[in-house]
């Protein structure tokens, strides 16, 4: 394997890629085409999504390739969507002839090929050609691309929300997909058996770390090249696992290094040339300065080194809030206190306006890899997860202690109430849940946001400033978004712009759109999961059932308020 990095890395709209003088070829060892009706409907649902979200670029995911010596590209991931987005084009290219108000003046023709598959190639230019369908089923045509091009003309027939020119516009000039090409000798046979075990495409932020590796692959002094790389690699495997605590991302010594010697509890460095001196350095696997992009396929999330020390560990004890596509959106909005969009579909399009796009890219990619280990600290420490432990599930907020080199455990952040019920910790746990419950989605989690936010520039992290932080952000919400008389604020806004700790001290009932809380009005349920723990912490301590009371998941303020009561119980008026 050569010891460049990557090759390329490369950005294209969908435009770029289709009608620029690159061609692609899809080699006889690549399965044929296969994408049905569900694959088609949601890539263009994802498309129509996006567009009405007024977001600018919607990354749709990569295209793995090998440039031949005849200066054609080699497509060993990717060409399933490939081959669909020519299909798209061929077919909205042939609206045109029919006097439509598509432009498609730009695509003059097929930059995809199929190596030893001529019926392939030949469904291609008789669709091009503009052959009846009912011609082309015949032995001599591929029926699984005909039926491609078949339910694309279906699927954009039924549009709805948006029109098909504002539909061809935005899929063709803002939907982004990043060509990545491998080092010229690498092994393909070994490469796309890799590819094909994983039964799926790399993973944005797979694609994300090779380009910081790029960026720091810049570093003119080969040592600080390596140990810099060394660390992001480090770290970036030592979190990407968020159901793990990081200290058992790191070897027993950097864990003593960086969390404390003999504690594990607290981080010991302040910035990222600090993490450099704490790690140790694999010759064997950075003596090139950076890794190849077949081991970031192979081994995208490489295991640690595993020792008697680990035997603590039970690896599915514990289930994340949230993914690390969307954490990493998270640690990059609270370290340029920007308004980045916290959604993974974003992640490679907002790294490059937000991080990338800068004087100083290898800085900035070093101050990311040190925000994103303390991020991944705090969040284990003093976010909610979902604890399975001896058949039984349940929240917890729990930090890892450190006893001997035989003996570590989970112990709550904050008291000794170990599976108890009373105390702070108890308290921080079912307002964080309270918050993560009205909001399950793996997207725009504000509240985990504004706890990250907080937790980050705190010295020193008190159980009752945060439970005030938490229970202060709770009230912001309400008031100035969910419940409030005038238009309400944006999130950004209440997170980071709101100067005032205090606020909203002063805030009453009377202060609250009471319209907002009839049936069909209510923006999130978490104005009645509030209400559910304000009353817990009231009545907690009078009633067994009160004091256990846990938050789940409800779909529907039904569940909130059955429309059939029990016996007993009044029926909702219905003007409420």
């Amino acid at each position: 394997m050569s010891s460049n990095n990557i090759d390329s890395i490369n950005e294209f709209s969908v435009q770029n890629l289709l009608s620029g003088s690159d061609t692609y070829v899809v080699p006889m060892y690549q399965r044929n085409y296969a994408w049905g009706e569900a694959e088609i409907n949601q890539l263009i649902q994802d498309v129509v999504d996006y567009e009405q979200k007024g977001n600018e670029q919607y990354y749709i995911g990569t295209l793995v390739v090998f440039k031949r010596k005849n200066g054609s590209f080699e497509v060993i991931d990717g060409q399933q969507r490939f081959t669909t987005l020519s299909l798209m084009a061929i077919y909205l290219k042939n609206l045109t002839y029919d006097d439509s108000l598509l432009d498609m003046d730009w695509y003059e023709k097929v930059n995809i090929d199929f190596e030893s598959r001529p019926k392939s190639s030949d469904t291609f230019t008789a669709l091009t050609q503009r052959k009846a369908l009912h011609h082309l089923n015949g032995e001599s045509y591929n029926e699984s691309i005909i039926k491609g091009y078949t339910l694309i003309e279906k699927c954009l027939g039924k549009l709805t929300d948006i029109s098909l020119d504002e539909f061809t516009d935005y899929l063709f000039d803002q939907v982004q997909i990043m060509r990545v090409e491998v080092p010229e000798d690498t092994d393909l046979n070994h490469y796309f058996e890799v590819m094909n075990n994983r039964g799926e495409q790399l993973e944005k932020h797979e694609v994300l770390k090779a380009k910081m590796m790029s960026v720091l692959n810049d570093i003119e002094d080969d040592d600080e090249k390596q140990s810099s790389i060394n660390a992001l690699q480090k770290v970036w495997e030592a979190c990407a696992n968020m159901e793990r605590y990081i200290q058992y991302g790191f070897t027993p010594a950097e864990r003593h290094q960086l969390f404390g010697e003999n504690d594990w509890g607290h981080l010991t460095i302040e910035d990222f040339d600090e993490l450099i001196g704490c790690l140790d350095l694999d010759d064997e696997e950075y003596d090139s300065g950076a890794l190849s992009l077949e081991q970031i396929i192979n081994k995208p999330l490489t295991k640690e080194k595993t020792t008697k020390n680990d035997s603590n560990e039970t690896p599915d004890r514990f289930n994340s809030v949230i993914n690390f596509s969307n954490f990493l959106l998270h640690v990059l909005r609270v370290l340029t206190e920007e308004d980045v969009a916290l959604d993974d579909k974003q992640l490679i399009g907002q790294f490059e306006e937000h991080l990338f796009d800068n004087d100083e890219p290898i800085e900035e990619v070093k101050l990311f890899v040190f925000g994103l280990l303390k991020c991944k600290f705090l969040f284990d420490q003093y976010v909610i997860k979902r604890e399975y432990n001896q058949g039984k599930d349940a929240w917890s907020l729990k930090r890892l202690k450190y006893y001997s080199k035989d003996s570590q455990s989970y112990k709550n952040s904050y008291d000794a109430n170990e599976g108890g019920f009373e105390g702070v910790n108890r308290q921080i746990l079912m307002l964080l849940s309270a918050f993560h419950v009205s909001t399950p989605t793996l997207v725009y989690k504000h509240w985990l946001n504004a706890a990250l936010n907080f937790l980050y520039m705190e010295d020193e992290i008190d159980a009752q400033t945060y439970l005030q932080f938490l229970s202060k952000l709770a009230k912001r919400f309400i008031f100035d978004r969910f419940l409030s008389i005038e238009e309400g604020k944006s999130y950004f806004e209440m997170i980071y712009e709101t100067k005032d700790s205090d606020y909203p001290k002063n805030k009453k009932i009377k202060h609250i759109d009471s319209e907002k809380l009839l049936f069909g009005e209510i923006e999130n349920n978490f104005v009645f999961n509030y209400l559910d723990y304000l009353l817990w912490i009231e009545n907690r301590n009078e009633e067994k059932i009160v004091k256990e009371f846990e938050f789940t998941f409800r779909s529907s303020v039904e569940h909130f308020y059955p429309q059939h009561p029990m016996e007993g119980h009044s029926t909702l008026g219905a003007d409420i």
